[in-house]
């Protein structure tokens, strides 16, 4: 596995099913084949999350291991949070930042 810095594949709107085949190839795109380092999905964009997102999110994950790397999810909204962990996938996301911890990208 790859230890560098993870590829952050930007998840954005509001998902329907017929988006996920789009996306699973705009991510395989991305990672270009095989070994490399780890995937962060950021959805922080998602405008209406619902289980079409869900399902989305899952079959990125299987597009991800596929290629042999892993994927956690990021910014995840609340409501996302709860059907994640409804359908047992609550452990794609990441830990929600404690008040007062800065990441990168954010400002003071």
């Amino acid at each position: 596995m790859d230890t560098t810095d993870p590829q952050v594949f930007r998840v954005v709107g509001v998902i329907e099913p017929a988006d996920v085949p789009r996306l699973c190839e705009e991510l395989t795109a991305l990672l270009g084949g095989r070994d490399g380092p780890d995937v962060i999905c950021d959805v922080g964009g998602v405008t209406r999350p619902d289980l079409a997102t869900v399902e989305a999110l899952a079959r990125l994950r299987l597009t991800v291991q596929r290629l042999g790397r892993r994927m956690t999810v990021r910014n995840a909204q609340p409501a996302l949070r709860a059907l994640l962990e409804l359908v047992g996938l609550d452990g794609l996301l990441t830990p929600p930042a404690a008040p007062g911890d800065r990441t990168a990208g954010t400002s003071a």
